[in-house]
């Protein structure tokens, strides 16, 4: 796997239609509430992905029965999970690889009584931290002693007490950890500046169906009233946002028409928008986005003229993970816009790899960069760059499909973490890419 590579050779005009999969960061939330049920949960739409699918392995380890109908649809039981399993080397070995492990501690912690969380690993974006969860978890009664020979927290509990909390930070991942617990503590949990993104509140209608007591969905202040037992349910999850989001970019960077089937519109908030802020054309059809084939893309200014300044901000904001998509997509436009990565330290370290390419972008501070669009006067040069991260490498992809000659991508597995068949779905359209 690590020594793969994409070979891409750019400047064709993309045709056709895609679809986008099933969201990544709401599969990893949504795969591990099945622990909090002795019951089958049947889950629809999940995308094929390496993080997913270790998750998916990682279950069944633990003695969750998983049965895998199809490709995108995996029905699960969870009434014989086995804890010991968690105190051994090979769950260490293999929860350690995942980031998205730390999100069955909130159903381990309510149902069993006990949780082992690794330190995180996974993206080169900054730190990650744990502490929302882990605070999280004690608030609700849960006692923890950090191992440093394992690098593991051990998580343990006599029994989660609802309680009031207010969040340091609206983590996605902290809130759903935490909404997982709270629905099998004991009375009432409050959580405030509680995150609202999509993916949440899909956990908590899929939770509301099994039997879970929340309201307050979509909001950032959760009231949940806790229950015994949760039963079992079916939950379809929706299209990956991300997913969309590079769609629209690699259209109008490739000056392709394109159209992106099936987009769950109501959910995407304001993605759509910031794209048009750059320019780029599009129409929904009825749940589809038509991107048609644009000569050019003038980035708007502010109202009083003004440079147009995109930055990333928790949900209803626009997300972190496409604003490497947005700063690639400006490469090309006519105009400038500054982006300001305001959530992550190290995201904005791949443009020195579009710099390389001959893109105009001024790299202010880890946090800002200035682009100043090339309006297709001069094409982006093909070179070979490695993916730091998973975003950054769909970026790169971008980039390379658009520039001319060819490009090699290195670390691709990071690209395979978060979108299935990638190369696949994008040869259909006509693109030249080749996996070495």
């Amino acid at each position: 796997m690590s020594s793969s590579a994409f070979e891409v050779r750019g400047g064709n005009r993309l045709k056709g239609e895609i679809i986008p999969q099933g969201a990544k960061n709401e599969a990893l939330q949504i795969i591990s509430a099945v622990l909090l049920t002795s019951e089958k949960v049947t889950i629809k739409n999940i995308p094929d992905i390496v993080d997913v699918n270790l998750l998916i392995e990682l279950l069944g380890d633990m003695g969750v029965t998983t049965e895998r109908v199809s490709r995108d649809t995996c029905i699960f039981q969870a009434d014989k999970v086995d804890m010991e399993y968690l105190q051994s080397p090979e769950f260490r070995k293999k929860s350690g690889k995942l980031r998205g492990s730390v999100m069955i501690a909130g159903p381990l912690l309510a149902r069993f009584g006990q949780a082992y969380v690794p330190k995180p690993g996974g993206d080169k974006i900054g730190r990650r931290r744990l502490d929302t969860h882990i605070i999280g978890f004690e608030k609700l009664g849960a006692k923890f002693v950090y191992d440093n020979d394992d690098n593991y927290f051990h998580l343990q509990t006599d029994g989660l007490q609802g309680t009031y909390m207010l969040l340091d930070e609206p983590s996605v991942t902290g809130t759903a950890n935490i909404l997982m617990a709270a629905v099998l503590a004991k009375g009432q949990t409050i959580i405030y500046n509680a995150a609202c993104e999509p993916y949440l509140q899909q956990l908590s209608k899929m939770l509301i169906s099994m039997g879970a007591r929340i309201s307050g969905v979509g909001s950032n202040l959760l009231t949940i009233d806790g229950v015994n037992t949760l039963k079992g349910c079916e939950h379809r999850m929706l299209p990956d946002m991300i997913e969309i989001g590079s769609f629209i970019g690699l259209a109008a960077m490739t000056q392709s028409e394109i159209t992106i089937k099936n987009v769950g519109l109501q959910h995407l908030g304001i993605i759509p928008e910031k794209f048009r802020q750059l320019g780029i054309q599009m129409e929904f059809r009825g749940d589809d986005i038509f991107i048609p084939f644009q000569e050019k893309y003038e980035i708007q200014t502010f109202l009083d003229g003004s440079i147009l300044n995109i930055s990333d901000h928790p949900w209803p904001g626009f997300t972190p993970d496409l604003l490497s998509i947005v700063l690639v997509t400006a490469t090309q436009a006519q105009g400038s816009v500054m982006i300001h990565q305001k959530m992550f330290e190290s995201r904005l370290f791949f443009v020195d790899k579009l710099i390389d390419m001959g893109a105009q972008i001024v790299l202010c501070d880890p946090h800002r960069a200035v682009v100043i669009g090339l309006a297709r006067q001069h094409k982006l040069r093909g070179i070979t760059m490695s993916s730091p991260d998973i975003r950054a490498g769909v970026s790169l992809l971008i980039a390379a499909l658009s520039a001319e000659g060819k490009s090699t991508i290195q670390n691709i597995d990071q690209i395979d973490r978060g979108y299935q068949y990638i190369d696949q779905r994008l040869i259909a359209l006509g693109a030249d890419i080749k996996r070495i």
